[in-house]
């Protein structure tokens, strides 16, 4: 049995045996084996050989056995020879760095199982052992393993490979590590998805042309990506592409939220510039990390760049692999190139290295390269480092590619890198190979940066904070308009970023107003909605109760002050009031949307994209009576539908109306003359056309006109007139929409009258429809603004609270509602945002229609109804004396008077009753004045607790701003964690007496709802066409509960009258008239346009309240 002796390291702390190399008895050469140690701080090397068969010179023993070799300078070439037979050859042998390399270098060269080496050859690899000991022990067997191991004095996860040990140099194997990095990159995303199923990273590569060598690095990143579990799109472009055309790629992937990386392969065409293409690239999806952002914050000292160049980071990987410790260390890099010389002598820096960088003008490189710790080469230049230049034990990566000519490869060349390999690796203690080096690095970190890219998107979207705008509150306290002024907002921008609303998904009209795109709609569409709180008020005097200055308070606290993300969603004024006597409605004091001047001037256009669709159909009514009386009917029908090219062919419109009638043809010459007829005649009776012109000014002279009198219209003339814009259904439509499909259905199906056989006639009978949704298109997506706080406000729709819902959008109440909602993980109480919205009027107008109409057609549920009151409107419940704008008040409403006071309670007792019927909770909020006293609070306080409100609560918000609603929304927030029963007042089964008596006697407190005959006329006739099954909208006085404004407190025993019932299929409902409403209000003697001039200097708007 033959002896078997062992080198092994001796008095090592905390050293582990790693995974062998080696070979199987009997192979000719090694195997090309990855090592995967556990650690690889210090590496040491033993041998594992036969003894042999007779006693050889060799070492003294030491403990039988063993002889010990000690770290000295005095040991002579032969003490480092095994002792052995010199038939039997070892593995490997291990010997101390200490030793001079005059000695190590005498050694004669060792033939081992593995190959030859010499002790020049593993000197750059010797740790600092302090000794070494030979000992021997009996195997019955030749060892069929030839064992080549690491052992590590500190154990730092690294990898490295070696094919043939016969080179010094440890090759650091980019392929295993990339591949490691790609394994742990798919492992990442499977844990991510359990908790977040959106987390899907994506990559778009743009190339453009066909250059072979984009083309097979593009093959290397798709397939990369799909081992990574990433989502990898190449998106190619002819060589013709023009800059622009890219570009315009470029600003679409930006803008799409579920791409989270953008790379261009470069080069680009000449006739491209690259510096604006990469320069496009949004920096946070910029993960080639060449953008001017991330390479400026790369080069500064303390910079945060988003993301580090995917070559220069490859490269910091693998000399992190290394476990050797940079600090310190003297760096060489070879190339100052944008691409990776410049950046990794950023990240070297950084890590506390001392960098030189060479370049092409750089005298002497040799030099610099002899003195390297660290060699980093880039600079394309095929074995331009010779290995005579690399400091013994430097470490060496590799960037250069580079073809030279190979006959023995297929294609004629093969790859190579800058340094000349085989020599550096008898130097180098690591070196990277090419290929194998860095190249797989590079891929592997962009795979890294797009999974980081991810990651930071989805932080961002949950990391929303409003940051508050101070005030600097004034006694006394000066008008509205100067308040607004004095403030100076944030950019629209920072409004949007704040609460996550992505850079795509703004559209800014201005510095301080912007449109907000739907789309954020489907990428929120996994979070729970924030809560809903709907602002109404009790029965109001003609000066307003302070509806939307307590919205603006409340949302003002809640977003300023207690630390919630909260939204105020109003609607956007009517220039009829803002000219004439109500003035603006962007709140007061220090309460209020700003900039107050732009809220109420114009805005972005909505009001008159609505009046220019209202209007376009009222031109088509007309138009089509016109043609239909002057042509017959095959005339008719090939105006309707022309030949084109040779051709006549149905406008896709058209099909709605051929549906409609039944005709299942689509070949417009196969129609019979019978169906031309019904096709082209919608034969309109003018006497039931409900459809008016609309302008956004109070005219009251509009409000009955005679059109056609004009002698080209050949006698046809017309009575008609004018409504304001806010009372076109095309309004009342954009508020209830809730999507673009859904608004251009309710276009194309609003009725504009009968025809003479009974059937009513839509807009997209008319075909039109589609051109209302057009004009509209715009309009629908809200308008976002800010509270004199900074706190953000959604301004959409308008509708006329007198005849529709008087509320905002729908749309905007969804968006804001996902904007302040909250993820999955995120405990909902204490994290949901809030969204502050407002219903026009009291809460028996307002508030029942937002529930029955609005609540109906959006799905969504209060979580609180909060009830505006105030001192002054509760005494004229109680009998006061009656308040008329511009008059003075009666001294019952300045001074204390707690018996007038409670006796008006009777009116916000009826208003919480009526809002407890929905089963949500109800706070009310006292509105002080200033010369409200704290008894009065009181009594306001004990009888609204008494009706059920969860609190009354006061604020002077008009005078403090948010800060004087903190308790109020404290006392908003505690509400809408209380549970609720929601319902509605009335299903759509049944009559629509039934609904209209639901709310006259549940509601209004009457005792019986009479019909005139041309009410009962309309409803059986709107019944027998199918729309008999709408809610209803009773039109009615707002000053009492009533449908008399003489009637204060809470009346009953009263009979509501309804004198006509008019249809509005497109928003949904009929809506009912109980007085005479004026659908175009007039202007008073001293209108408020009086007030009104600009600063022709400034462009300031002066005069407005």
């Amino acid at each position: 049995m033959a002896a078997r002796r062992t080198w092994t390291p001796a008095r090592l702390s905390h050293a582990r045996l790693l995974q062998p190399l080696g070979r199987q008895a009997g192979q000719s050469r090694p195997r090309s084996t990855s090592l995967r140690p556990r650690g690889c701080h210090k590496s040491y090397f033993f041998c594992d050989y036969p003894a042999p068969p007779a006693a050889a010179p060799g070492p003294p023993a030491v403990s039988g056995r063993t002889r010990r070799v000690t770290n000295t300078t005095s040991i002579t070439p032969a003490s480092i020879t095994p002792p052995h037979h010199p038939s039997h050859h070892p593995h490997l042998v291990a010997v101390a760095p200490s030793l001079p390399p005059s000695a190590l270098r005498a050694a004669a060269p060792l033939r081992t199982g593995l190959g030859f080496i010499t002790a020049r050859t593993i000197l750059p690899i010797l740790p600092r052992a302090a000794s070494l000991r030979y000992s021997s022990s009996s195997s019955s067997t030749p060892p069929l393993s030839r064992n080549l191991s690491f052992i590590t004095s500190k154990p730092t996860p690294r990898l490295f490979s070696s094919s043939s040990v016969d080179m010094a140099g440890i090759k650091i194997d980019g392929n295993a590590i990339a591949k490691e990095i790609r394994e742990k990159l798919h492992a990442q995303i499977d844990e991510q998805l359990k908790t977040n199923p959106r987390f899907h990273p994506s990559l778009k590569i743009i190339q453009v042309g066909d250059r072979s060598d984009s083309s097979t690095y593009v093959k290397m990143k798709l397939k990369a990506a799909e081992e990574a579990g990433i989502s990898c799109e190449l998106i190619h472009f002819p060589e013709s592409t023009t800059e622009g055309e890219l570009i315009d790629q470029i600003d679409v992937l930006n803008n799409d939220p579920t791409v989270h990386g953008i790379l261009v392969q470069l080069p680009v065409p000449k006739h491209i510039s690259e510096y604006s293409v990469t320069s496009s690239v949004a920096n946070e999806k910029d993960v080639d990390g060449f953008g001017a952002i991330n390479i400026g914050e790369l080069a500064k000292r303390g910079g945060v760049p988003l993301f580090t160049p995917c070559t220069p980071k490859g490269v910091m990987k693998l000399l992190e692999s290394t476990g050797v410790d940079l600090k310190g260390k003297k760096a060489v890099v070879l190339g100052r190139s944008d691409i990776v010389g410049s950046p990794v002598s950023y990240l070297l820096k950084d890590a506390d290295a001392t960098v030189t960088v060479c370049h092409s003008a750089t005298q002497n490189i040799e030099s610099y390269v002899k003195e390297a710790d660290v060699l980093v080469s880039a600079i394309g230049k095929a074995h331009f480092v010779k290995g005579e230049w690399i400091k013994p034990g430097a470490i060496v990566i590799d960037v250069g590619t580079n073809f030279i000519p190979d006959e023995t490869k297929k294609s004629g060349q093969r790859l190579v890198g800058d340094v000349d390999y085989n020599a550096a690796v008898e130097v180098a203690s690591h070196i990277t190979p090419v290929p194998g080096g860095v190249g797989p690095m590079t891929v592997a970190m962009l795979l890294q940066n797009v999974v980081d890219a991810a990651t930071s998107s989805f932080a961002r979207e949950r990391a929303r904070r409003i940051l508050p705008l101070p005030l600097k509150l004034r006694t006394p306290v000066p008008s509205d308009i100067a308040i607004s002024r004095a403030q100076h907002p944030k950019q629209i921008t920072r409004v949007a970023a704040e609460v996550g609303v992505l850079g795509g998904e703004l559209e800014p009209y201005g510095a301080y107003k912007a449109k907000v795109d739907l789309s954020l709609l489907k990428r929120l569409e996994h979070r729970r909605n924030g809560r809903y709180v709907v602002v109404t008020g009790i029965t109001p005097t003609p000066l307003g109760e302070g509806k939307s200055t307590t919205t603006m308070g409340v949302t003002q606290a809640l977003g300023a002050h207690l630390g919630r993300i909260a939204f105020a969603n109003v609607r956007q004024p009517s220039q009829g009031p803002t000219f004439g006597i109500k003035g603006g409605a962007a709140g007061g004091g220090y309460s209020q949307v700003i900039p107050m001047d732009e809220f109420n001037l114009h805005l972005t256009g909505d009001i008159h994209a609505v009046t220019a669709a209202n209007n376009l159909l009222a031109a088509a009514i007309e138009t089509r009576m016109f043609h239909e009386n002057t042509q017959k009917d095959g005339g008719l029908y090939k105006r309707l539908v022309p030949v084109k090219k040779g051709k006549r062919e149905f406008q896709p419109i058209w099909h709605r109306r051929l549906k409609k009638l039944g005709i299942d043809k689509t070949n417009p010459d196969d129609l019979t003359p019978e169906e031309i007829t019904r096709f082209a005649r919608l034969d309109i009776d003018p006497a039931t056309i409900t459809w008016r012109r609309v302008l956004d000014v109070n005219d009251r002279h509009l409000r009955g006109i005679t059109v056609g009198t004009a002698a080209t219209e050949r006698g046809q003339t017309r009575e008609t007139g004018f409504d304001i814009s806010v009372a076109s259904e095309c309004m009342a439509i954009l508020a209830l929409s809730n999507s673009l499909a859904d608004m251009r259905e309710r276009l194309g199906r609003m009725v504009i009258g009968t025809s003479r056989s009974g059937e009513p006639v839509t807009a997209d009978d008319l075909g039109a429809g589609g051109a209302l949704a057009a004009l509209m298109k715009d309009a629908i997506k809200p308008n976002l603004m800010q509270t004199l706080e900074g706190t953000p406000v959604f301004v959409h729709a308008g509708p006329f609270a007198n005849i529709s819902i008087g509320a905002s959008s729908v749309l905007a109440d969804k968006l804001a509602l996902k904007l302040a909602g909250t993820e999955a993980d995120e405990d909902h109480n204490s994290k949901a945002g809030f969204v502050i919205t407002e219903a026009g009027f009291d809460f028996t107008m307002g508030g029942e229609r937002f529930f029955n109409i609005k609540c109906r057609s959006s799905g969504l549920v209060p979580d609180v109804v909060v009830i505006v009151a105030t001192v002054r409107a509760l005494k004229v419940h109680g009998g006061g004396p009656p308040i008329s704008p511009g008059g003075a008040l009666d001294k019952v409403y300045t001074e204390e008077n707690v018996d007038i006071l409670r006796k008006g309670c009777v009116n916000l007792k009826k208003h919480i009753e009526n809002a407890k019927q929905y089963g949500v909770p109800v706070v009310v909020a006292i509105n002080k004045f200033e010369t409200d006293t704290e008894a009065e609070v009181q009594v306001i306080r004990e009888e609204a607790i008494a009706a059920g409100a969860e609190d009354a609560i006061p604020a002077n918000h008009w005078a403090e701003g948010g800060a004087g609603a903190v308790d109020l929304a404290k006392g908003v927030i505690a509400a809408s964690e209380k549970e609720k029963d929601f319902k509605l007042l009335y299903t759509t089964e049944g009559t629509v007496q039934e609904r209209m008596e639901a709310i006259c006697k549940k509601m209004y407190g009457a005792d019986k709802v009479e019909f005139s005959e041309l009410a009962q006329q309309k409803v059986d006739t709107y019944t027998k066409q199918g729309f008999g099954n709408l809610p209803i909208c009773i039109a009615k006085t707002q000053y009492s509960l009533s449908h008399d404004p003489e009637l204060k407190g809470a009346p009953t025993g009263f009979t509501v009258p309804i004198r006509d019932v008019r249809l509005a299929v497109g928003a949904g409902y009929l809506y009912a008239l109980a007085a005479d409403i004026q659908t175009i209000p007039g202007l008073p003697t001293a209108p408020g346009y009086i007030n009104v001039d600009i600063d022709t200097e400034t462009g300031e708007i002066d005069g407005l309240f």
